[in-house]
């Protein structure tokens, strides 16, 4: 014996439709949000790749799961092996990242490695210039120092700004410490702070590959998005904090 039901209005098959897709995408949600970084990918060679301080989605929306994921998983992975495979079997195989830096920059013959294994320090750096729920203004002894050596926070960020978007091509904006007064600088490629024996604070990629998926040519708006939710001013305290 068949029971007949009173037909759904459009009204109520919409608004049912919607809850469903609503309860979907919070349990979607919350699965994003609970996935942990990934592992690095194994590497055959003296240097590995560090584990992201993070899951690939916690920088959105400053900076989505998909350009980390490939950021991190492709570009960052090739200079790990790329690094490897050139200091195999060398004098350099058991040095540091900063010491193979220091020992081959500015040698032409020496420059696939010098790209590699910088590239490999940048990025490095980079993934913990970067935080969830970060940016803003900097504050305590690090705030300071800014005021004091750029003569307010509007100024330092104006310059820093400057230099990530003014950075023709690729490249990077640095703050470093040089003979103990904080600056911003930038760089073409992979050259960074330790080649030129200074002292790094924090760092900005602006390679298209770190933002372009996200912003396209909008580079100024990735570096808007760095103030307004990724920079991490407490390792950048860090770094100030540390001895040369």
């Amino acid at each position: 014996m068949s029971i007949d039901r009173p037909a759904l209005s459009r009204r109520q098959l919409l608004a049912a439709g919607a809850a469903v897709a609503a309860t979907a995408f919070t349990r979607s949600a919350s699965a994003e949000k609970a996935k942990p970084a990934p592992a690095p990918a194994p590497t055959a060679g003296p240097f590995t790749q560090m584990k992201l301080p993070y899951a690939e989605s916690a920088l959105a929306p400053g900076i989505g799961a998909t350009t980390v994921g490939i950021h991190y998983g492709k570009h960052h992975k090739t200079y790990v092996d790329k690094t490897n495979e050139l200091v195999k079997g060398t004098e350099l195989a058991g040095k540091s990242l900063e010491d193979i830096i220091r020992a081959v920059a500015g040698k032409a013959d020496k420059l696939p490695l010098f790209n590699a294994a910088s590239q490999v320090w940048n990025h490095d750096f980079y993934w913990k210039s970067l935080k969830p729920k970060g940016g803003g203004a900097p504050t305590g002894e690090l705030g300071k120092r800014i005021i004091t050596d750029f003569g307010s926070i509007d100024a330092f960020a104006k310059e820093l700004t400057a230099a990530a978007t003014g950075q023709f091509g690729s490249g990077w904006a640095w703050v470093i410490e040089d003979a103990g007064k904080l600056k911003v600088v930038k760089t073409g490629n992979a050259d960074n702070p330790i080649a030129m024996g200074k002292k790094p604070i924090l760092t900005i990629d602006v390679w298209e590959h770190a933002y372009y998926l996200d912003y396209q040519n909008r580079r100024a708006d990735y570096v808007k998005a760095f103030w307004d939710s990724l920079a991490n001013w407490d390792f950048a305290a860090e770094n100030l904090a540390k001895k040369a």
